[in-house]
């Protein structure tokens, strides 16, 4: 195809500016001003491989703020990208309802030593195998070098180039589909990052009157916020309409900041749910949130924002807390065995109680609400990452406390979700790593996290070196090797009970109890005709008499197994786990069983 064969219409919101040029090959061709502060210009380029950019004011060449590939990086040119080149294989594809999923977050740069999402795609037979149903990539929009976490994004509409850019995200997806697994990918809509930032030089896409974690807020709700508000539900559209993504995790939606009418998470809701209708296929919409704001994800008919689910950090912080004992930060307000069961039964731990560390009162009730409308899960990515070493669950706690607090997860009534290695007990940690290319803001990162973290450890890896990227890949060998062939074979034995077993279906309620002893750590969930005991304590625990739900005596005994309302072992992660003739389970230190009748 000639460059000079297509006739396209670009178009830039600059509201603020006085003239604003397009540059292709280093010519510039002044643009003409619109309606509502955008300005258009047509061109007989092929932009999809011809460079362009824009110069506010005769400024500096910024790239396109809806740039679609940055292959040069986040200070170069733009280049469109012709969607329709791309040749997919998926017609038909529909992902499972959440109720049945398996939720598995991902970072695409150490899933594999390959760090793309080529490299990504060859592993997703083993998560296909394992019974995942959703995978949850880390944000992909274009950010500084070639390694982060994907938070530090500055062009959201374009894929970062060492992930494979734009056609390799399609693969990927592609793949998945072709293989049953739908794909969910992170959206950071909150802020962005320090380098490449060049919107507040196009219009008011942030605003001082509130203040964020990362500084100035996006501008949901002042002047010029609805092109600001279209800016991102664009975005979020073309990640479910070009590139087929059946749904988004929106990170961080406490922080932001919008006093209009029609709240901006409501609007994001409501425009996928259009979406859905438009391309006949179902999609989602989960937000990370730890308002504890039921309002997030009850229906708009109710008054709600209408999105489909969110995180639920209290169910974890109440499992880390509790196997971990540590009381530092956020934690200190959990570690009770009371409070996983509170989360189990109702969702939120705070929801109205007042919470330490933070000084005041804390969320409101959401037990009304079906627990799949919650992520349950014991790890990821944040509370992996934000460590001074990146600890796993299984450094801190030790393999046979990841077990039990697995088994609570996987036999909970949330959606559950495992962070990337969790079922092998992966040995290598999750680092936070970065790679700006600016020197100063390097350095700034760098001593940033040694002062966060001084309280933790005197020895912080540092952010910038390669070396800490490449301590967080996976070895996927050692997957066959002691401790962590037992612990892969202990998720593979619960998640085959959660689809095996309709009863543990996420969203249930109804045939749900708990009960729990604080002195003993003792924790028993009753789901259907199945039964989970825990034992949380160093020592040997005895419950006088198993039973079902739906049975108030005793339902059996290891030598009734098989008779007419006997119960087994179905699975046990000790060996010396036993079901007693006398109808007593004996449950050794750290370790949990599930018990039901024999299929």
């Amino acid at each position: 195809m000639s460059d000079q064969a297509v006739t396209e219409r670009i178009e830039v919101w600059a509201p603020e500016a006085s003239g604003v040029d397009l540059i292709v090959d280093e010519e510039r061709q002044p643009m003409e001003p619109t309606d509502r502060g955008y300005w258009h210009v047509e061109v007989a380029r092929d932009l999809s491989r011809i460079p362009y950019a824009f110069s506010i004011d005769g400024g500096d060449p910024r790239p396109d703020p809806r740039s679609e590939r940055q292959p040069e990086g986040v200070h170069g040119p733009s280049l469109r990208v012709r969607h329709d080149a791309f040749r997919w294989s998926d017609t038909g594809f529909q992902q499972v309802p959440l109720s049945r999923a398996l939720v598995y977050e991902l970072h695409p740069g150490t899933f594999t030593d390959g760090g793309t999402l080529d490299a990504a795609a060859q592993r997703l037979d083993y998560l296909a195998g394992l019974g995942v149903t959703h995978v949850e990539l880390m944000p992909l929009g274009a950010a500084s070098g070639s390694r982060g976490w994907g938070y530090d994004g500055v062009n959201l509409c374009a894929p970062h180039e060492a992930y494979g850019g734009p056609d390799g995200v399609k693969r990927f997806i592609d793949t998945a589909h072709g293989m049953g697994l739908a794909v969910l990918i992170d959206v950071v809509y909150n802020h962005l990052g320090p380098e490449g930032n060049y919107l507040h030089e196009f219009g008011p896409y942030f605003t001082e009157r509130y203040r964020t974690p990362w500084g100035s807020a996006v501008n949901l709700d002042g002047p010029g916020s609805d092109e600001v508000r279209r800016f991102f539900i664009d975005n979020a559209r073309m990640w479910l309409r070009d590139y087929h993504a059946d749904g988004l995790r929106v990170d961080a939606v406490h922080a932001f900041y919008d006093k209009s009418a029609l709240n901006f998470l409501e609007e994001l809701g409501s425009s996928v749910h259009r979406l859905e209708g438009e391309l006949g296929r179902r999609l989602i919409v989960i937000a990370e949130s730890d308002l504890n704001d039921p309002q997030v994800v009850r229906s708009t008919e109710a008054g709600g924002y209408g999105l489909r689910a969110q995180w639920s950090d209290d169910f974890h912080h109440a499992i880390h807390a509790l196997v971990t004992g540590e009381r530092w930060g956020y934690y200190r307000d959990f570690g009770a065995l009371g409070m996983v069961a509170y989360a189990l039964e109702r969702n939120y731990v705070f929801d109205g109680a007042y919470q330490s560390s933070r000084g005041c009162l804390h969320g409101r009730p959401a037990a009304d609400l079906p627990p799949d409308r919650f992520l349950g899960y014991i790890q990821n990515h944040d509370q992996v990452g934000n460590r001074a070493r990146g600890e796993r669950l299984s450094h801190i706690a030790g393999t046979d406390a990841q077990k039990v607090a697995a088994a609570v997860c996987l036999f909970s009534p949330f959606v559950p979700m495992l962070f990337q290695g969790e079922e092998w007990a992966a040995s290598t940690p999750f680092l936070y790593f970065t790679d700006h290319q600016d020197p100063d803001l390097g350095d700034a990162v760098r001593e940033g996290r040694r002062r966060e973290f001084s309280f933790q450890s005197s020895d912080v890896p540092d952010p910038q070196s390669p070396e800490t990227a490449a301590a967080s890949v996976l070895r996927w060998d050692e997957r066959e090797t002691s401790p962590h062939a037992g612990m892969l074979a202990w998720y593979r034995s619960l998640i085959k009970l959660r689809r095996t077993w309709p009863e543990l279906a996420a969203g249930r309620r109804d045939d749900m109890s708990v009960q729990f002893d604080e002195d003993a750590a003792t924790l028993w969930v009753h789901r259907g005709r199945l039964s989970l005991y825990c034992n949380f304590s160093q020592s040997t625990r005895t419950f006088p008499e198993v039973r079902n739900a739906r049975d108030d005596g005793n339902v059996g005994s290891a030598g009734a197994a098989g008779a007419a309302g006997g119960v087994s072992i179905l699975v046990g992660s000790r060996s010396d786990v036993e079901l007693k003739r006398d109808g007593s389970l004996s449950l050794p230190g750290l370790s949990a069983a599930v018990l039901g009748p024999r299929l």
